[in-house]
């Protein structure tokens, strides 16, 4: 009876010993996702700025290549109106697609969720054809066991 005492203390303290670095684990996961969610912020903000001292910078050249100057007009300067304008095209690609692309763990989780499925299928594909009963042990209620719920 001792010997159970014993190890029922020592299991609670162990049990106490992984709450608190679960505790621990889950706030530096909080931590962690405050600091990405800034850094996401952060980097999103960035980008905004990006995109709009371009557009100004376009409209300033559009602005003075209108204005009648031949100077505008050299190659040169035409190069880098097109390489602003590729440059504000791909912007608004990455944008576009910014809102198609999922996020790294997911796209492993769904890797993982999927040759999960594949190696499944051979203990699975037996009962799809009906030859044989589900094989994690799914078992249907008797009818019988359904009448008895009916009579109480």
């Amino acid at each position: 009876m001792a010997s159970y005492l014993a190890q029922e203390i020592q299991l609670a303290k162990q049990h106490e010993e992984i709450l608190s670095r679960r505790l621990v684990l889950l706030q530096q996961m909080e931590s962690h996702l405050r600091d990405k969610d800034a850094e996401q912020a952060w980097h999103t903000q960035e980008a905004d700025a990006a995109h709009q001292r371009n557009v100004s910078l376009l409209n300033l050249l559009k602005r003075k290549m209108n204005c009648g100057c031949h100077f505008w007009k050299r190659p040169s300067f035409q190069k880098i109106l097109c390489m602003l304008q590729d440059i504000e095209v791909a912007a608004k690609n990455l944008q576009f697609r910014e809102h198609l692309l999922l996020h790294p763990e997911i796209v492993n989780l769904e890797t993982l969720y999927w040759a999960k499925v594949e190696e499944s299928i051979p203990k699975w594909e037996p009962f799809f054809l009906g030859r044989t009963q589900a094989p994690i042990g799914l078992k249907k209620k008797s009818h019988q066991q359904y009448s008895t719920y009916d009579q109480h």
